[in-house]
């Protein structure tokens, strides 16, 4: 920066005494970055006064007395854990009247067309509109009961519609679009749905749909439709109780069967009010994450809005919007990051975004929350602008993100302190729960050195699985512990690091769940194979994998494709690789593999896994773990001659 530029920031107002100290350092240094250095001293030395953290977080979680080790969040003043933040709000339908009285009926859901404006729709429209759908369903008979369903089926998986509704004895299913209603048609109509007989579609439809419908004994409806049926026939609504099931949630069935999660308003009303309290240095800054996300955000009073469905317009709903809450996933925020580094072009640029960066993240750690700094306005402006500009809060979940990533995004945009907390970890236990740590012998992980499964215990753990005993009591103890699979670590400043997984499932970076076990025995159907590891990380979006070619089959296998050599010649040919990468993808989908489960390339191993060289259990069960040690280097590369 030149110093005529230096001084063209300096006559922003709330510069004025930065300006009178600038004015006593020599020209030389107003010429070169040790201006920068200057500035810093000065801004820190004059700072606003901190704003506190709402716990030390050099501590966030303490042991609870007589408990097993288990760790509870220090926020609490005891070990009585936190039920609800508010005294009037114990269910979602409580969220939502609060929201309605805070918000003096404010603007409440949004949504646009492409190159149109925002438009609202006011809490009382809301909750009109809520009132007249629950009437119409009770004029159609249906009964205010937890053994009673509704489903609603937007972006779920096809492949799983027939197994939810058939679990829950669905007669009626709100749809987002006509394609999903043929979809369920199709299933009534195999007979594999005897029980759905309404159907209610959201966008427009044609009348060939309803005509469908009724030649299988289902009713079709618009929503409209059911609206103006629920005002003629309007009644008082009825509602829940803390302890009344809000949500079947299914799992995304990867190792089977999905499985329906089983979750109250109580389970919904604590964990939002754990957040609540967690977040409860500003008044201004109480929002949560995903489905209590949006509880958080309406009970509240705040607006919500959506984008239009299309990821490319995603920055211009956001420039649109200017919203001062932004959940996004992982893989998202890495690509902002690499966005926002590619534009440092220069070694000048970069220097600059990193300079400005550590003196943000000073700010950050001595409790300054903001987003108007020097170097806000210096550096980070087009960035903050890019995302409405008034962002103060950025959550995040599913996977993990890279942490260069979050450092980076934290402080450009001034998000509040619990990204502090989240960086490298998961966190502390919410207000609403207590943790603790289980020996998982077999893999080494020992609670008493502060490793082990996770276990969770309070009033926001799901109640079990629908009508599916075996596996509820497979995550659900007798004393109330969830067991999640997880391996987890206490950090010193209490907090938990997920390290492993007790069962060899992962994620992807978009969040897509992987059982690699399941994938290595499709492709071991492959004539050249003998064995398969395949292998991924939740900060990728792909897989890769480690194939060892049968020594038996592999040179008839590659002679048909017009290859020769000896093994270890065939092993090292390129054009044999991808001959054998291409094997395994046809096979997979012949398999019904989805993409994200197809590996996008491998390497040939020419030593076969076994238990002498430590790669297989006695049982002859591959040692992941060991496989993962054993190949890094190689899994490494992979990774990066795709990004090549």
């Amino acid at each position: 920066m030149q110093a005529h530029e230096l001084f063209r920031y300096l006559r922003m107002p709330e510069l004025g005494d930065v300006r009178q100290y600038v004015r006593t350092l020599p020209t030389n240094t107003l010429m070169g970055f040790g201006a920068f250095a200057a500035l810093t001293t000065y801004w820190y030395a004059t700072r606003p006064k901190a704003l506190k953290p709402p716990c030390d977080l050099a501590m966030q979680s303490v042991e609870v007395e007589g408990s097993e080790h288990a760790r509870r969040s220090s926020l609490l003043k005891s070990d009585e854990l936190l039920m609800y933040y508010y005294d009037d709000v114990r269910t979602v339908y409580d969220v939502f009247q609060r929201g309605l009285q805070v918000s003096n009926n404010g603007p409440c859901l949004g949504f646009r067309k492409p190159n149109q404006p925002y438009e609202w729709i006011s809490y009382k429209e809301v909750a009109d509109k809520a009132e007249c759908v629950g009437s119409a369903l009770l004029h159609r008979g249906f009964k205010p009961s937890h053994a009673q369903y509704i489903g609603i089926f937007s972006q779920n998986r096809p492949e799983s519609l027939t197994f939810d509704v058939r679990k829950t004895d669905l007669s009626l299913v709100f749809c987002d679009k006509p394609d999903k209603a043929k979809l369920l048609l199709t299933s009534v109509e195999k007979g594999e749905t005897p029980i759905l007989n309404t159907i209610v579609i959201m966008d427009s439809f044609g009348v060939d749909l309803v005509e469908r419908g009724k030649k299988c004994g289902v009713e079709v409806f618009s929503m409209r439709e059911i609206e103006e049926l629920g005002r003629a026939h309007r009644q008082k609504p009825m509602p829940p109780k803390p302890e009344d099931l809000a949500v079947i949630c299914f799992t995304s069935g990867t190792t089977g069967n999905p499985k329906g999660a089983m979750i109250t308003h109580q389970n919904i009303v604590s964990n939002a009010s754990a957040f609540v309290k967690t977040t409860e240095v500003t008044e201004k800054i109480n929002i949560g994450l995903l489905f209590f996300l949006q509880c958080v955000v309406l009970c509240h009073g705040a607006r919500i809005g959506f984008f239009q469905g299309d990821i490319r317009l995603l920055m211009d709903d956001l420039k649109t919007l200017q919203p001062t809450v932004f959940p996004v996933v992982p893989r998202l925020l890495n690509r902002m990051f690499d966005k926002i580094f590619g534009q440092a072009d220069t070694s000048l640029k970069r220097w600059l975004l990193e300079f400005a960066s550590k003196r943000k993240e000073a700010e950050l750690r001595s409790g300054i929350v903001r987003n108007n700094s020097f170097w806000d306005k210096v550096i980070f402006r087009k960035i903050q602008a890019s995302l409405g500009g008034r962002v103060k809060l950025m959550v995040t979940g599913a996977a993990p993100v890279v942490c260069k990533c979050t450092d980076l995004l934290r402080r450009l945009l001034a998000a509040i302190e619990v990204l502090l907390y989240l960086i490298g970890h998961v966190g502390a236990p919410m207000p609403c729960n207590i943790i603790k740590l289980v020996d998982v012998q077999e893999m080494n992980y020992l609670a008493a050195k502060g490793e082990g499964e996770i276990c969770i215990k309070g009033v926001n753990v799901f109640r079990g699985y629908l009508k599916d005993p075996e596996k509820t009591a497979e995550a659900l103890d007798k004393d109330g512990w969830l067991h999640t699979g997880d391996i987890g670590k206490w950090l010193p400043n209490g907090t938990l690091k997920i390290i492993d997984r007790k069962k060899h499932i992962f994620k992807l970076a978009q969040g897509e769940y992987i059982a690699p076990e399941k994938i290595e025995n499709v492709y071991l159907r492959c004539e050249a194979i003998a064995q398969a590891f395949v292998h991924g990380e939740s900060l990728q979006a792909f897989l890769v994998g480690v194939v060892v070619p049968d020594p038996d089959t592999l040179h008839n296998w590659a002679k048909k494709k017009g290859f020769e050599g000896s093994y270890q010649e065939l092993c090292r040919n390129k054009d044999v690789k991808k001959c054998i990468l291409e094997d395994m993808v046809r096979i997979g989908k012949e398999s019904g593999l989805k993409s994200f489960e197809q590996v996008k390339d491998i390497v040939l191993h020419t030593e076969m896994f076994s238990i002498e060289n430590g790669l297989l259990t006695p049982t002859l069960k591959a040692k992941r773990p060991e496989l993962r040690k054993y190949f890094q280097s190689q899994i490494d590369e992979l990774y990066a001659n795709a990004k090549m």
